[in-house]
């Protein structure tokens, strides 16, 4: 037996964030504890339009608030544009909000955290984003001033959940800028049956896609980190388990715990090209950010053949078609989304061949491509996408 002395040990640091998650029937019923807790008397709704004059707003959530409801921002937008997070900064600050609770999915959990980033800080959102510095490393701002707490009402799965950053897309320039501030996390999630029955299949689909990819990548990341691969693995198994059943509300909720616990795994472990390549390509796509990030995995998980082999060797473990040779992973990635009846080429999703050079511009300034674990430089990005094209 060798002795644990005799043994390479890598030193490894995993820090757990606060978070309260509540789930299961009449979960949005706890809500008001969880603001008594906050001492937050002036709530601040962030959601969508169709959201907005929904029964399900105005029968679950508007009584259960009561006098707590500040205002209610509903100009939440795909991808978090700069001008929709100013205007719901502008009403956290007019209404001297003490609280800002997301209803829906990813973009208004991450319009929220702006949202209340920017409502604290006294600077333009370009100053506030991470950026490179000098020697080219991406560096984000110490941003001091205190975050009124975020609390979330999930309606799909989201990993955005458990994330300290906020990535808001310029308009003008495509440019996406990533606001960084751990005192923005959620306090608290809920996962109501109602809430998640909610929203259409295809968007909730989309977005446990986005999960699915984000554990596939972080199980190669994860390293030595067993705390971050136990929440990536427990999340992709979920993941798969519950996907073929979106329609139905309590596989919603199971999907979300799956996005939460990836969320909070790649938080630690870090994640891979699919997600830097997905964020690029999300906005020119005719499809959601999940569909193409988990598109991209078959690709991504060949080009790391060699590197990350542990960790693919993991997720064919997981995956229905899996297991033998770590080799056989990405056909097994493909099968598996195949089954889904996923979109398996890049040109089927509305992306144009003549694109792709913005995109390799674009994810080459993404921050998620600072933490992956086979670097990529243009030439290897662009081959990627060709062939997933």
């Amino acid at each position: 037996m060798v002795g644990l002395m005799e043994t390479a040990l890598p030193f490894v640091r995993h820090v757990g964030a606060p978070l309260r998650a509540l789930w299961g029937d009449d979960a949005i019923d706890r809500l008001p504890a969880e603001l008594d807790r906050l001492r937050a008397q002036r709530v601040v709704i962030v959601c969508g339009r169709t959201l907005a004059g929904s029964a399900e707003l105005n029968d679950l959530v508007r009584p259960v608030l009561g006098a707590r409801c500040a205002g209610i921002f509903a100009e939440v937008a795909p991808h978090s544009p700069v001008p929709s997070v100013m205007k719901a900064a502008d009403l956290l600050r007019e209404v001297e909000a003490d609280a800002v609770l997301a209803i829906g999915g990813g973009s208004a959990v991450v319009t929220a955290r702006a949202a209340s980033i920017l409502a604290a800080e006294s600077a333009d959102v370009g100053a506030l984003a991470t950026q490179r510095d000098a020697n080219g490393r991406m560096v984000s701002p110490r941003l001091s001033a205190p975050k009124i707490p975020n609390l979330v009402l999930a309606t799909t799965p989201t990993t955005a959940y458990a994330k300290a950053g906020a990535a808001v897309r310029d308009p003008a320039t495509g440019e996406r800028l990533a606001l960084f501030d751990p005192k923005a996390r959620a306090t608290a999630v809920i996962f109501d049956p109602r809430l998640a029955a909610t929203a259409p299949s295809g968007l909730v689909r989309g977005s446990a896609l986005n999960a699915f990819a984000m554990a596939v990548d972080g199980l190669q990341a994860a390293g030595a980190d067993p705390l971050a691969e136990a929440m990536l693995a427990q999340g992709l198994r979920d993941a798969i388990r519950f996907l073929p059943d979106v329609d139905d509300a309590a596989a919603r909720v199971r999907l979300m715990l799956a996005a939460l616990m990836t969320g909070i795994g790649s938080d630690a472990a870090g994640t891979g090209l699919a997600q830097a390549l997905s964020h690029a390509l999300g906005p020119i796509s005719t499809a959601a950010n999940g569909v193409i990030e988990a598109l991209l995995l078959p690709h991504t998980a060949a080009y790391n053949l060699g590197t990350t082999d542990a960790g693919l060797t993991r997720v064919g473990e997981l995956l229905p078609e899996g297991g033998g040779d770590v080799a056989e992973v990405p056909a097994a990635l493909r099968e598996y989304l195949r089954t889904l009846g996923s979109p398996m080429r890049l040109r089927d999703v509305g992306v144009e061949r003549s694109q792709l050079a913005d995109v390799v511009a674009h994810a080459g300034d993404d921050w998620a491509i600072t933490r992956v674990p086979r670097p990529a430089g243009p030439a290897e990005l662009t081959e990627i996408l060709a062939a997933a094209w």
